[in-house]
């Protein structure tokens, strides 16, 4: 099971799990991302859900792009962030130094382990030099499919090492672990926060 099933799985869930999430409280981590960023900065928002962020993002004057792999939920949450969000899949991005950050948040846990490199890849190549990723894991070396979505584990010193094999020599400047993820009632997840920068040239 990977991608493709989950993202059934968001599109027949994609007005209750739009519901439950779009007004979860997450200012204070996305504002450490966009502390690290230039004023006014260009933000790709992918995996953007509900546009819980991306509203968020705009609501302080950045520029922001929104994408998600369900076609449900762009709809809903273009509604909700007032602006039109791209339908694609992460393997899709294809930009060269467009954007100052990245916001992946609980979105590319989704990929298979074996494909991550290449996307985390695809990331670091749409970023600007000294462009910033966030992204979040639930911590631990395994995967699992729950309601149907497939989750790719994560500990720090697997994601080290896949950043260390990329060509972008990309560097984590940032981690921090959290009991549960803002906004969404999962009292028993541990969760491992990752900031990742793109040298200058």
């Amino acid at each position: 099971m990977g991608i493709i099933d989950t993202l059934k799985a968001y599109d027949d869930s994609a007005l209750e799990y739009a519901e439950a999430t779009k007004y979860g409280d997450m200012k204070e981590l996305c504002d450490r991302f966009l502390m690290m960023l230039p004023d006014k900065a260009y933000i790709l928002d992918f995996g953007c859900g509900s546009g819980r962020d991306s509203k968020y993002f705009i609501s302080k004057g950045y520029i922001v792009d929104a994408i998600d792999g369900s076609k449900n939920l762009c709809d809903l949450a273009s509604d909700f962030i007032g602006q039109p969000v791209k339908h694609m899949t992460f393997d899709e991005l294809d930009e060269k130094e467009k954007y100052d950050g990245i916001w992946a948040c609980s979105s590319i846990l989704h990929v298979e382990r074996e494909e991550l490199p290449a996307i985390l890849e695809k990331m670091l190549t749409a970023l600007k030099s000294n462009g910033v990723i966030y992204t979040c894991f639930k911590i631990g070396d395994k995967y699992e499919i729950k309601d149907g979505k497939y989750y790719n584990y994560m500990t720090r010193d697997i994601l080290e090492g896949m950043l260390k094999e990329l060509k972008n020599e990309s560097v984590m400047i940032d981690y921090f672990e959290s009991e549960t993820k803002s906004g969404v009632n999962r009292p028993n997840a541990h969760w491992g926060n990752y900031f990742i920068k793109k040298p200058l040239k």
